[in-house]
């Protein structure tokens, strides 16, 4: 094969870093240019036809959106802008990005001023007496800093970022770009050569090592109540179907983290829903009557364990099987037997595959057909026994409304295939537990670092990438206040999300756990706002009015805001499961 060289005649850095996003095929920048960034938003305007600068009005979106693009893309979300406020305001997406295990660029700068950088100029970020110092500062929440002070480096750098972000675990990547990096040009002699980016590309993920895959194989099939723990891991690889085949073929019930939500159509007959502190009553107790637990893309954080609670999770009475991508995550929090190593969705793929040849020559007891029906039945009498997704609060009458009331009607009102995106605080958690996902990739919510002001961008950066799907932020009133501009952004780039807003004038975690002081708001109109921003806008006082508005939102097509006035009569504590209760550290 013959390698060609990237350039054959002199071309401005700026130019070069923007084609290296179009080769690389990512499709959209998040940010607002400011600093030497803008000579890269130049840079874009010559390959707008294939990325596409999307602008936002404060850097919190731009990050949250880029963190989302990776996440459900595989390919990096790039957030663009000045090095101080990418740092700061930025944050929110880099550290979820960051915990969570999703491809990310962040295109940045030392705000440097040539010659002058040892007077200390104004926003400089080198590391200079003086000034402040951002490889430092962004090297504690991103997988990897690049610097570039020359002009071949800008470009470099970049491709280099792009590579790591996607390689092994994928996590976000930062490039700080000098004044000068950015100002000059690269001749095809330039040294070193530039070569095109699809070099730097990852290979696609190898197959596991076929002898840990028969070691797992042997192990489900051996066991008498095996159960599935899927974690965003799943979502980052893309392994929705591998794991539904997985556990059809060997006749597995699957469990969630709360990360993980999503990953698997809670509707599906093998489906439990979400494990742990606020799971399922369902899906804890088939998960704590099991003898063998394949944990999926999960580092099983204690929350996900119910504070490691024993009667959940004890690798004492039942056998650990453990599908990551990083070394490092094995056996992290409980003793796996088996350890497979590799991409969950090329992981999971092999493991069918090898329970399916086992099943058919006769290696393991039962037939395919036999062992998912004996699944389904246990899931079945989990469910009768504790409920599922069946609370008599989905119907409920009571004025202000109860969120389960909000939550029943999304259920009963939204398209199979609808995306919805969650915010922080107890609107999260009541969602987690009581809404049912009908598809696989419909609920998305930061799991990593669970900030306030998600929900909104989120929602954006899923209609992007799934523009045919309905995408709805769910969010409380205090995180639609710190995102409402993300609604000027989806009007003047024609992101046509709904957002519906918890809007019980407080702070309900807070209020509810630590009492009303500094916990409530005013009231506000939401919906009113909405209007004057130029989007539709609701209010809702009265559940009965809760499935027209939602239906003349998917029908409208346009950015709109609906406004529920929920109620305070139910809190994270009431959906709190007793495993979590008996064994909070808090307790003791």
């Amino acid at each position: 094969m013959t390698i060609e060289r990237m350039l054959t005649e002199e071309t401005p850095a700026r130019v070069l870093v923007a084609r290296v996003l179009a080769e690389a095929g990512i499709e959209y920048v998040f940010g607002i240019s400011g600093g030497h960034t803008g000579r890269i938003v130049s840079g874009l305007s010559q390959v707008q036809n294939q990325v596409r600068m999307v602008t936002v009005r404060e850097e919190s979106l731009a990050g949250v959106m880029a963190e989302v693009y990776g996440r459900l893309t595989r390919r990096p979300g790039v957030m663009l802008g000045q090095g101080p406020w990418v740092l700061g305001n930025g944050l929110l997406g880099t550290l979820e990005a960051f915990l969570s295990s999703s491809p990310m660029l962040l295109l940045t700068d030392f705000s440097d001023a040539p010659r002058f950088a040892l007077h200390a100029p104004y926003q400089q970020a080198t590391g200079d007496y003086g000034s402040w110092d951002a490889r430092r500062a962004f090297g504690g929440v991103t997988k990897q800093v690049m610097q570039a002070h020359e002009p071949i480096a800008a470009v470099q750098a970049t491709q280099l970022a792009i590579k790591h972000a996607m390689a092994g675990q994928p996590g976000p990547v930062a490039v700080l770009f000098s004044h000068d990096a950015l100002a000059g040009s690269v001749a095809p002699d330039s040294q070193p050569v530039l070569y095109p980016t699809r070099f730097y590309l990852p290979p696609p993920a190898p197959p596991a090592d076929p002898a840990q895959i028969e070691a797992a194989a042997e192990r489900i099939l051996a066991a008498e109540r095996p159960v599935i723990i899927a974690g965003n891991g799943v979502r980052i690889a893309q392994a929705y179907e591998p794991l539904r085949d997985l556990a059809e073929a060997a006749g597995l019930p699957v469990t969630t983290t709360a990360a993980g939500k999503g990953c698997f159509a809670e509707t599906h007959p093998l489906a439990l829903g979400v494990l742990g502190t606020f799971g399922t009553p369902a899906a804890n107790a088939c998960l704590g009557e099991a003898d063998l637990v394949l944990v999926v893309g999960s580092k099983l954080s204690p929350s996900d364990t119910a504070w490691e609670n024993t009667r959940l999770l004890d690798p004492t009475r039942q056998n650990f099987v453990q599908i990551d991508i990083e070394p490092r995550h094995a056996s992290w929090n409980f003793p796996a037997e088996t350890v497979v190593l590799g991409d969950a969705a090329q992981a999971l793929t092999q493991l069918c595959e090898a329970v399916r040849v086992r099943l058919q020559s006769g290696l393991a007891q039962g037939r395919a057909q036999g062992r998912r029906e004996a699944g389904v039945r246990r899931v079945q009498l989990h469910r009768e026994a504790q409920g599922f997704f069946n609370a008599p609060s989905y119907a409920a009458t009571d004025k202000p409304i109860l969120p389960q009331r909000v939550i029943g009607e999304l259920m009963r009102t939204l398209p199979e295939n609808a995306i919805v995106t969650c915010d922080a605080g107890e609107n999260r958690i009541l969602m987690t537990h009581f809404y049912q996902t009908k598809a696989a990739g419909g609920f998305l919510q930061a799991a990593g670092s669970g900030p306030m002001g998600f929900g909104i961008p989120a929602a954006l950066a899923a209609k992007l990438v799934h523009p045919d799907r309905a995408v709805v932020a769910v969010v409380g009133d205090g995180g639609f206040a710190m995102t409402m501009n993300g609604l000027m952004t989806a009007l003047e780039h024609d992101i046509p999300i709904i957002v519906v807003v918890f809007n019980n004038k407080a702070l309900g975690w807070v209020l509810h756990g630590s009492g009303p002081f500094a916990a409530e708001f005013n009231e506000f109109d939401h919906a009113a706002i909405a209007r004057a921003m130029g989007c539709r806008g609701t209010r809702v006082e009265d559940p009965e009015a809760l499935a027209p508005a939602l239906r003349e939102a998917l029908a409208a097509g346009v950015p709109t805001v609906i406004d529920v006035m929920t109620s305070l009569a139910v809190s994270f504590a009431d959906v709190t499961s007793p495993l979590a209760n008996e064994a909070s550290p808090r307790r003791r």
